[in-house]
């Protein structure tokens, strides 16, 4: 049969081929018709968190696919509208009303243990399952409803910090988003000068550990000897979910000023023998918890090696985010740390002056860079460093190679770090064996160098 021919066409009136997009736009359409004309209801009827609670209540329970997808965008639109007070009580609501109820709970339980069938199985599955669950889940059917589900979440952060007892309607949205960005469903995609103006505002906005000033720094970190690569899901085809920024160098990188002056020469990429990952953003807050990074990091590597197979060493130059904190909360009287009494009693002299002006302090460089080495390699919170970004890096098989002073001159890596910047390196025969390590055992993987410089703080002993 020629497959041009009319009798090879579908003879449903839906024909292969409409995007799913014009499909629930049309189901939406007539789904508003619908409500209007059952219920009455219309955005206005929405305003305030009471009003908002009870359409949420009826979406749960509500059977009409259309209708139910007309009255989830009426719940979002709405949500939208409230000002941060009122979605606190939204919130509170939800946590009040919208999570396991336990007395369906104990009937279905019951009626489990008397008759163990598949329906009683399912009846007591759905007593187990958060109201609040059924919700996003019902949400999220709205087109372009991910993105603003996540914004949620971000807002619910805000306030889970003011009010704890919304920590399980977070917990119960988080599980939902781990599902609904799996690794499976997001793709990696270098970003160029040449891709979407909206990407690349966006970029900018979301860059959260070295500022991107403006579209002509923006531009110099996309040149020939730069790379960013960034993860997208398809509900959110614009929109990154964490990127990462890279450096093509001959030779590794001790310093970030050089890597994002706008300025800059360019390096020869076919003399590179090193990826210097200088910059890790995610870009919303409402994803805070559901890493993405190990994988990013992994991929993007791969694909380095693949556009330059004379690569010969992948590195970050990161931040160390928690280590001047940590010396001012240990000169504290009754401070936590692994330090014995006699070498911290005379490092004690030593910082109180380098915090006051390390700037100029001749003593600090051979104080801090031992003190930071001890830091990362000895410091911990249970197994696993104190440290966040070292958390990260060694979780994921890295090799903590090296320390560097003034790596980062700006007034924040000052403040976070007294500037000082360090080297993970991700070494692909060893990363897997590495990540192992470091959960079975808590073993941090560390340079002989980085090593040493921890042990001759700890061999001092005035």
């Amino acid at each position: 049969m020629d497959p041009h021919s009319e009798q090879a066409k579908p003879s449903s009136k839906w024909h292969i081929g409409i995007p799913i997009s014009k499909m629930l736009a049309s189901a939406l359409a007539v789904g508003r018709v619908i409500l209007r004309q059952k219920s009455g209801l219309d955005d206005e009827a929405l305003i305030g968190p009471a009003a908002l609670l009870k359409a949420c209540g009826n979406l749960v329970e509500h059977q009409g696919e259309a209708s139910g997808l007309a009255l989830a965008e009426q719940i979002l639109c709405a949500y939208e509208a409230l000002t941060f007070a009122e979605k606190g009580e939204f919130f509170s609501g939800l946590a009040e009303n919208f999570l396991i109820d336990s007395a369906s709970v104990a009937a279905a339980a019951s009626h489990y243990q008397k008759e163990t069938s598949a329906a009683s199985a399912n009846r007591l599955r759905k007593a187990l399952e958060p109201r609040c669950n059924r919700l996003f889940r019902r949400l999220n059917q709205v087109p372009d409803a991910t993105g603003r589900l996540v914004k949620l979440r971000g807002d619910l952060l805000q306030h889970e910090g003011i009010h704890p007892q919304l920590k399980q309607v977070d917990e119960d949205l988080k599980r939902l988003l781990l599902i609904w960005f799996n690794l499976g469903f997001l793709s990696l995609r270098r970003i160029s000068w040449d891709s979407p103006a909206s990407t690349l505002e966006k970029l900018i906005e979301y860059e959260a550990v070295h500022e991107i000033r403006g579209w002509g720094d923006l531009r110099s970190r996309l040149k020939e000897d730069r790379r960013l690569f960034a993860y997208f899901h398809p509900a959110m085809p614009d929109d990154p979910i964490i990127f990462v920024q890279v450096a093509l160098r001959d030779g590794g990188s001790h310093a970030i000023g050089p890597l994002v002056q706008e300025d800059r020469l360019l390096e020869d990429t076919a003399k590179s023998n090193t990826a210097t990952f200088y910059s890790i953003s995610n870009c919303h807050k409402g994803l805070r918890g559901i890493s993405f990074g190990n994988f990013l990091i992994k991929q993007v590597a791969s694909e380095l090696r693949s556009e330059f197979p004379h690569l010969t060493r992948f590195e970050t130059l990161s931040p160390i985010p928690g280590f001047r904190g940590w010396v001012s909360a240990s000169l504290k009287e009754n401070a936590t740390h692994t330090l014995p009494a006699p070498i911290w009693d005379r490092l004690r002299t030593y910082l109180e002056d380098i915090e006051d002006d390390f700037d100029a302090n001749p003593l600090a460089q051979d104080t801090l860079l031992p003190l930071c080495a001890h830091y990362l390699t000895h410091e911990k919170k249970g197994q696993q460093p104190i440290d966040p970004v070292a958390r990260f890096h060694l979780g994921n098989g890295a090799l903590l190679d090296k320390i560097h002073w003034r790596g980062d001159e700006s007034k924040r890596g000052k403040e976070l770090s007294f500037g000082v910047m360090v080297n993970y390196v991700y070494e692909p025969e060893e990363i897997e064996n590495r990540h192992e390590a470091f959960f079975s055992e808590g073993r941090i993987a560390a340079s002989s160098a980085v090593k040493d410089m921890a042990d001759s703080l700890m061999g001092q002993s005035g």
